[in-house]
């Protein structure tokens, strides 16, 4: 099951001799290759960085709208939808890099999943570091650029050192204290098996019991875990999931409720009515005319 219907999907990263898996831009210059043009809602297949120093419009990911403003990061995972509606011109970086970057950059993909900046289906609102940190990262930034428009040797692996001490720095400046922060590998661990069962059967299992089996853990210990590691239950991870799939059907396929709802799970159409509108507020049919 696919809740990917006909969304611009970017799969390679430009159309110049960039290096492959890597890439960064100004965003001043993307705005004026555009004149000014918001491109259509898409999404990536690799990860996108976007550092911004100077904005006014809005940034929106997966539905939900942010006001652009200074000092301001954003992070997108693969597969999340986003659209920039600039007011006028931005100034700042967007770097994009995907999982053989990593690979040959010697990063493991646990060091993205610890970072917990990159979050796939949940809510993404923008790192706001404060002034003396953003600055840091500017930094690094136009440090990422230099070597990216240069031929140095080993281009690519500074690059990519470059990149992780930018990441650390951003997870550094999350307004998250450290005694609020639980430290438990086997906790994460499980946090990090429970998304990816959601990724993968959000739209077969709606309860928590089932996620539980396949975990073989109890449910009640499984919720314990996750609101006590994210804030929220496990099922309301579940139905943001299941809601943020109904809502990418809604807005770029031409399916039916009722065939969107038996695609994500709901054997009665009413049924997946009522979770929708108990999950969003409004019906399926009113957000889809509201589009």
């Amino acid at each position: 099951m696919s809740d990917q219907p006909s969304v611009k999907t970017y799969k390679t990263f430009s159309h110049t001799d960039a290096p492959a898996h890597f890439s960064i831009a100004r965003m001043e210059d993307i705005y004026d290759q555009h004149q000014g043009e918001p491109d259509a809602p898409h999404r990536h297949d690799y990860f996108t960085l976007l550092i911004v120093k100077e904005a006014k419009g809005q940034h929106i990911v997966d539905f939900n709208a942010f006001d652009l403003n200074p000092c301001q990061i954003y992070f997108i995972a693969p597969g999340q939808v986003h659209q920039m509606l600039e007011t006028e011109k931005s100034t700042g970086y967007v770097m994009v890099f995907d999982f053989q970057f990593l690979l040959e950059n010697h990063i493991p993909l646990h060091f993205i999943e610890d970072l917990n900046l990159f979050n796939a289906h949940d809510y993404s609102p923008p790192l706001v570091p404060a002034a003396s940190s953003f600055e840091k990262i500017v930094d690094m930034s136009g440090e990422i650029f230099q070597f990216f428009q240069s031929e140095r040797t080993f281009q690519l692996e500074a690059i990519g050192a470059w990149l992780k001490l930018l990441l650390i720095e951003c997870h550094n400046s999350c307004n998250i204290k450290p005694s609020e922060m639980v430290i438990n590998t086997h906790q994460n661990h499980l946090i990090k098996q429970f998304k990816n069962l959601i990724t993968t059967n959000y739209a077969q299992w709606h309860s928590t019991s089932q996620y539980a089996d396949e975990l073989n853990i109890t449910p009640d210990h499984l919720n314990k875990v996750v609101k006590m590691q994210t804030g929220l239950t496990a099922k309301e991870h579940i139905q943001a999931r299941i809601t943020l799939g109904a809502k990418r059907l809604l807005h770029f396929s031409d399916l039916s409720i009722k065939e969107i709802g038996f695609q994500l799970g709901f054997a009665e159409p009413a049924n997946f009515s009522a979770f929708f509108k108990k999950c969003t507020g409004i019906s399926p049919s009113k957000f889809k005319s509201s589009i």
